[in-house]
C-alpha cells in the first residue's frame, strides 16, 4: 500500500503526522527524451522509485510519507523541442518553497525532495536552505541512485561516462517500469565522443562545468546510446534506487543538526 499522504483526510493527516516524520516530495520533468522515451521519463523514474522506496522505510520502522510528484520543472535545455513543458527557475523556486511553508504547518519536521531531473540539481541545493532557514525544517535533497553514465561494464554500449540523458541507463529503467512507453525500433545512439578526451571539462564530477542545451549535441535530443539498454539492467537499477532511497530515509529520519 503507497503511503501517499493526499489519501487521507485532512484531520487523520494531521494524526499521521509527527515531528518524527519524513514526508518525500517527488519532483520529475516533462522533456523531450529522444525519439525512443516518452515526455514523462523523469516523471516516471521518480514517482516509481518513490513509492517503492517509501514504503520500505515505512516497513523498517520509518515514517515515511509521499507526496504526488510534482511533473513540470527546470528543463530549459530542452526548450529547442516541442512538447517540453519547462519552469524558469524562479517558478519551481516559489512552488518548492510554498511546499515547505505548506509542511512546515503540519506536524511533521522533515521535508525531502527526490528528484529525477539532473537540471533540478543545483536549484534543490538552494531551495533547502531557504526552506530550512524561513520555516525551520530539516530538508534535504536527493537524486534516484538509478543515473549510470556508463553502460560498458554491464554488457552494454561504451557512452564514455557521458549517458546523462535518454541513455543506456535510462532507457533500461524505462523498460523495466513501464516498457509500454518505449519504442526501441526508434533508439538511436548519439555521445559527444569529441569531449570524451576532456580531463577538466565534463558534464558529472569534472571540476569545469559548462552551460548547454541538449540540440547542442544533435538533433536527435539523446546524449548517451540507448541501443543496447535491456529491461534486465533496469531491473537492477530499480532495485538499487530503492535500495539506496530507503536507506537514505532511515538516515534522514535519524539526522538532527545537534547532538
Amino acid at each position: 500500500m503507497t503511503r501517499l499522504l493526499t489519501d487521507l483526510p485532512q484531520p487523520r493527516l494531521l494524526e499521521a503526522l509527527s515531528e518524527a516524520s519524513v514526508v518525500v516530495q517527488p519532483i520529475g520533468a516533462l522533456e523531450q527524451h529522444g525519439p525512443h522515451l516518452p515526455v514523462s521519463t523523469d516523471l516516471v523514474i521518480p514517482e516509481e522509485i518513490g513509492a517503492r522506496a517509501v514504503e520500505r522505510a515505512a516497513a523498517s520502522g520509518v515514517d515515511a510519507w509521499l507526496l504526488p510528484p510534482i511533473a513540470a520543472s527546470k528543463s530549459d535545455e530542452h526548450h529547442a523541442y516541442p512538447g517540453t513543458i519547462w519552469m524558469e527557475a524562479s517558478t519551481i523556486w516559489n512552488t518548492l518553497v510554498d511546499v515547505g511553508r505548506s509542511v512546515a504547518a503540519t506536524p511533521a519536521r522533515t521535508l525531502v525532495f527526490l528528484n529525477g531531473h539532473g537540471g533540478n540539481s543545483a536549484l534543490l541545493q538552494v531551495v533547502n536552505r531557504e526552506i530550512r532557514r524561513r520555516f525551520g525544517l530539516r530538508t534535504f535533497s536527493m537524486g534516484t541512485g538509478t543515473q549510470r553514465a556508463g553502460g560498458a561494464a554491464n554488457g552494454g554500449p561504451d557512452e564514455f561516462g557521458m549517458g546523462i540523458h535518454a541513455g543506456h541507463s535510462e532507457t533500461s529503467l524505462m523498460l523495466a517500469l513501464r516498457p509500454d512507453l518505449v519504442d526501441m525500433s526508434r533508439a538511436v545512439r548519439n555521445v559527444p565522443e569529441h569531449i570524451a578526451a576532456f580531463e577538466t571539462i565534463g558534464f558529472n564530477g569534472y571540476p569545469v562545468s559548462f552551460g548547454w542545451t541538449s540540440d547542442d549535441f544533435g538533433a536527435s535530443g539523446v546524449v548517451g546510446d540507448p541501443t543496447g539498454a535491456t529491461a534486465a539492467y533496469g531491473e537492477e537499477l530499480v532495485a538499487e534506487g530503492v535500495d539506496f532511497v530507503a536507506r537514505a530515509l532511515g538516515e534522514i529520519a535519524a539526522f538532527r543538526h545537534a547532538a
